[in-house]
């Protein structure tokens, strides 16, 4: 055995030479040299590519992805030996000194590599490497641990009472006090150790908990996936590089060595994250056959590729031709979701009193997304704090709904069930994007308050039920031309949500089409009762709206004038002496995101004055609901004003349209002079 030892000592310099692990490792000894201080523990991280290894020496690479404690030993006699002779740390003393942590770079893309919770029998104390995906929903702050610490021997004439002999460093899945605590005994003489504090190494330490990715279909609320499956958390450890590494809410894939800890009466599986890598999944690379043979069939328009989609959008939910200015904004702000910073997000507020086929449509919408949160009533839906469940007495800040949906869509349902303080905490987050959890130092056994600013990178879906709403105020005199009665939410709230949309047919006049499509449903639910159904499956949706929403779109400088024309006019005509303008700053990026969004749902690169219409149609609609009507003066339902049944509607609609543009130019030209717009 000492023979095969030997040989992968020898394998290990000679991968370290190759790989320019040996010149890293010179130059790390070198930063430890020119300190002039001694050390109890001097730490090396050594990067290992298990194929390279592999092909060194098979017994070496099987002994680093099965053994990688024991491996970590055979490292680190190579890394003592290498510094005595080369003279690289004049202050080390002991091989015993050496902390070397073995970091692959990646597993065999085998089964038998992936850790999964469900499968039993879980082998937790091989203590060898496995892979691991999951989403972060609990992050802890950062503390210390004992990295390592130096211990003497109390009896003056045992040769152990100086030194560097008995050095103790943390073991993936060790406690503190299998590091540190004051009954070990030496064992040379048998007498009691004690630690010299002078020499205790400490390093950062997070706890994090996460959870595989398939939650996120039990947290929407409907989905198409009648599997079956088994939710649970499991307990990430991050230390020192990898502190900090994490943010909330994102998909990470881990390397790390499971152990079980014991807390108390309770065993908890955790595991020491060797490496940490964000988990970015790319968009599908082609849209499907139909959606492109679609396109091909309206390409003699810029709006009607849109119009058809919008048409028979949701076909399972409702039937083709009804909600069509719902689902065009619903399909708007799922192609113009993001998880990056300053993206341009599009929340959605619908006005109805038909709030069970509303519900319905925006379940089956959000799960189009793989994160598409349906916010339970009973939680919080922003981030909040408790104390960290491994009894280290620390917080931990719980992701909560609005954080889960990072890069999708957040539904929190009727707004008007919501209580005043939630209503103001929202608005501040939609108008910031930003939310701040307040860590109270002395509960948590800090020396000083903390704040954390966590990003909220999600679009808001959210209906309001004008019965109920009426019901629970006394309605308000003087409203004007176009204006609805929305006095339970405020109206700053009601500025930051970028559409407001009234729903097309209220339960007291609902439609001979949708009622057929609810009694077929209640009848044969699995019935398919549209060729269209067949035609554009939900999966078909999914993948245009992944394919979509990946386009990198840029705007044109005819649409961005009639975008600024618009915006300048409006807020021209939008005023009262009192409040002065009522047309927010925010609508300028609602109309930019709207123009990007009904690009993106054509599948086009360039913004042109076509989808800036769009949006200014849309825009203003919402605004005629919140503020009134100006002097623009457009239709009730301005995008879609009769059903859509054959070509000739379609070319009907271009005309209308057309006839929009043309009454927006004269609208910029009377109410916002100085400015230039191309009237054709």
């Amino acid at each position: 055995m000492h023979r095969g030892i030997q040989k992968m000592r020898e394998i290990a310099l000679v991968y370290l030479d190759r790989s320019g692990g040996l010149q890293k490792f010179v130059h790390d000894c070198k930063k430890y040299n020119d300190s002039k201080q001694s050390y109890a523990v001097y730490r090396f991280i050594i990067s290992i590519n298990p194929s390279d290894i592999t092909e060194l020496d098979a017994t070496l690479g099987n002994y680093i992805l099965h053994k990688p404690i024991q491996a970590a030993e055979i490292f680190q006699s190579v890394c003592f030996i290498a510094i005595k002779t080369l003279s690289l740390i004049e202050q080390l003393q002991t091989e015993a000194q050496i902390s070397v942590l073995l970091k692959p770079t990646h597993l065999p893309p085998l089964p038998s590599y992936v850790l999964s919770l469900s499968a039993f029998p879980f082998n937790y104390t091989s203590q060898r490497f496995y892979m691991s995906e999951g989403i972060a929903i609990a992050m802890g702050t950062v503390t210390k641990y004992t990295q390592g610490a130096r211990f003497l021997c109390t009896e003056e004439t045992c040769p152990f009472s100086e030194g560097f002999n008995y050095i103790r460093v943390h073991l993936p899945g060790a406690t503190e006090s299998a590091t540190v605590r004051n009954d070990f005994v030496c064992s040379l003489c048998s007498s009691p150790l004690q630690e010299d504090m002078k020499f205790r190494v400490l390093g950062d330490k997070q706890i994090v908990e996460m959870i595989d990715a398939k939650v996120l279909h039990a947290l929407k609320g409907y989905s198409n996936d009648k599997s079956h499956f088994r939710i649970q958390t499991f307990t990430v450890f991050l230390r020192d590089e990898l502190a900090n590494k994490m943010n909330i809410g994102n998909h990470y894939q881990i390397i790390g060595i499971p152990a079980c800890v014991q807390n108390g009466l309770q065993a908890t599986l955790c595991i020491e994250a060797n490496s940490v890598q964000l988990c970015n999944p790319d968009g599908p690379p082609f849209v499907g056959y139909n959606f492109k043979y679609l396109l091909s069939l309206t390409s003699s328009s810029c709006w009607r590729f849109t119009a058809v989609l919008a048409n028979i959008f949701a076909s399972e939910i409702v039937p083709p031709g009804t909600y069509t200015t719902l689902k065009l904004a619903i399909l708007l702000s799922l192609v113009q979701t993001c998880d990056k910073e300053n993206a341009d997000y599009l929340d959605l507020l619908i006005v109805t009193s038909d709030t069970l086929v509303i519900d319905r449509l925006l379940n089956y919408s959000i799960c189009l997304l793989p994160r598409g949160i349906r916010h339970p009533p009973s939680s919080e839906i922003f981030p909040s704090v408790s104390k960290d469940k491994h009894r280290t007495g620390s917080a931990s800040i719980q992701a909560c709904s609005a954080v889960l949906a990072k890069g999708g869509v957040c539904y929190i349902g009727d707004l008007s069930s919501y209580k005043k303080d939630k209503l103001e905490l929202l608005q501040s987050v939609l108008e910031s994007r930003t939310t701040t959890v307040f860590i109270p130092g002395k509960k948590y056994g800090e020396e000083a308050d903390q704040q954390v600013t966590i990003p909220i990178q999600t679009n808001f879906w959210s209906f309001a039920d004008v019965d109920s709403s009426s019901k629970k105020h006394m309605q308000k005199e003087n409203f004007l031309i176009g204006q609805m009665d929305l006095g339970l939410i405020p109206p700053n709230l009601l500025d930051v949500f970028g559409l407001l949309i009234y729903n097309e047919f209220p339960s007291c006049q609902l439609s001979s089409p949708l009622v057929h499509h609810i009694l077929k449903k209640a009848i044969t639910p699995e019935s398919t009762l549209y060729k269209v159904s067949q035609q554009f499956r939900t999966q078909d949706y999914e993948e245009f709206i992944l394919f979509a929403k990946n386009l990198h779109v840029e705007l044109s400088s005819e649409a961005e004038n009639l975008i600024q024309g618009y915006y300048i006019a409006s807020r021209r005509v939008r005023r009262d002496s009192i409040h002065g303008s009522t047309l927010s700053a925010s609508a300028l990026k609602i109309l930019i995101s709207l123009s990007k969004a009904h690009t993106k749902l054509s599948l086009r690169k360039k913004v042109l004055e076509e989808d800036a219409l769009i949006a200014i149609l849309l825009l203003e609609a919402s605004l005629t609901l919140k503020h009134g009507k100006s002097a623009l003066c457009v239709a009730p339902n301005p995008v879609f004003p009769f059903d859509l049944v054959d070509d000739n509607s379609l070319q009907q609609r271009d005309i209308y349209l057309m006839q929009c543009h043309h009454q927006l130019l004269k609208f910029i030209g009377a109410y916002g002079p100085g400015i230039h717009i191309n009237e054709e």
